[in-house]
């Protein structure tokens, strides 16, 4: 879980604009969805060699091995970018709007 108590609160004041806060938000949300990716593909990779690397390496390029935790990965993989794309365009809807986000 996300630990925000160091992360000051977003504020509307007069010198900011609720627009850009909110695009600052849904930058951030961005962000931390592509470093999720990230370590998505990094334990699938980890999981490929580990798998790799316990297997009898003998006619080992005739052999496909499918496992449990690939699938995983990649649903997980395919719902964040889902969630990617439709920040994305929350984000493209704010400077649709009006002033530049």
């Amino acid at each position: 879980m996300l630990n925000s108590a160091g992360t000051p609160l977003l504020v509307t004041t007069p010198e900011a604009d609720s627009r850009q806060l909110i695009a600052a938000d849904l930058r951030c949300l961005i962000a931390q969805i592509e470093s999720s990716m990230r370590l998505i593909d990094a334990a699938m990779i980890d999981a490929g060699l580990e798998r790799n690397d316990t297997s009898d390496q003998a006619g080992s390029t005739d052999i496909l091995v499918l496992d449990d935790v690939t699938p995983r990965y990649a649903t997980a993989s395919a719902a964040l970018n889902v969630c990617r794309a439709g920040l994305g365009r929350a984000l493209q809807y704010l400077s649709d709007s009006g002033d530049p986000v």
